[in-house]
């Protein structure tokens, strides 16, 4: 589980003040979610920087999708579904930590290479017009599959599960397109071919079951998201209604 770190965490852990870690945010070396007005940090990147590999992120972004309740519902999906799972925007672009993220996974979004072809692969999935789920390959020869998070058309967004086979692989073919997705991004060979012989191999029984297990998780989201959003309209219309003179 990548959970998610408050900016007092991050500035104990790196041991710098306020003031730097919103620099940090500001450069790209720090990226991070902003939840009303509170921000949260992956501490997979956190720990990136803690081992001495101070790699370029993409820019912090915003998004009005209450993202902080979203999170421990999608850990607890990963974590019981045994996948890989984020939730996006239509453009690719994450709005949570990673869940249950694999090794394999963890060596590509390292590199800031590999970062931005999963959010290419991720974007694909946003430009799909079909809504049923089905299975597709990544990038890096994976298998996933999304289903979307219905709440506001303004601010559609996915929920997206991977880093699993759907079918028993090719295991020469996927150790190969190992060694050539480590040579693109600058990594070991020897251990992404390791890493990748670790990834799940789904029964013809979670085969058939994971598109109900990922509708439902997305039906959780949205009835959460849905209850967050009316509770901040609620606020909002008291702290108007108060400020009437």
């Amino acid at each position: 589980m990548d959970e998610l770190l408050t900016t007092k965490e991050v500035r104990e852990l790196l041991s710098v003040d306020r003031t730097t870690v919103y620099r940090m945010l500001k450069d790209g070396r720090l990226s991070g979610v902003k939840i009303g007005q509170q921000w949260r940090f992956p501490r997979h990147e956190i720990d990136l920087l803690l081992s001495g590999r101070t790699i370029p992120v993409a820019p912090a972004t915003e998004h009005p999708l209450p993202i902080l309740d979203v999170q421990p519902i999608q850990d607890v999906f990963a974590e019981l579904a045994e996948v890989g799972a984020v939730t996006t925007d239509m453009d690719g672009q994450a709005l949570t930590a990673i869940s249950n993220s694999c090794a394999y996974c963890n060596m590509i979004r390292s590199t800031e290479s590999g970062r931005q072809a999963c959010s290419a692969s991720w974007r694909e999935l946003g430009q799909l017009t079909e809504q049923q789920t089905d299975f597709y390959n990544c990038h890096a020869g994976l298998s996933y599959a999304r289903t979307h998070i219905d709440v506001t058309d303004a601010h559609p967004a996915m929920l997206v599960t991977g880093q699993f086979y759907a079918d028993e692989p090719d295991w020469d073919e996927k150790k190969a397109l190992a060694r050539k997705t480590a040579v693109l991004h600058g990594l070991n060979e020897d251990e992404m071919v390791q890493a990748v012989t670790e990834i799940a191999v789904f029964t013809p029984y979670k085969r058939s079951e994971i598109g109900t297990w990922l509708s439902k998780t997305a039906a959780a989201l949205e009835r959460t998201i849905r209850e967050r959003l009316e509770l901040v309209r609620r606020l909002q219309t008291i702290a108007q209604m108060s400020s009437i003179d």
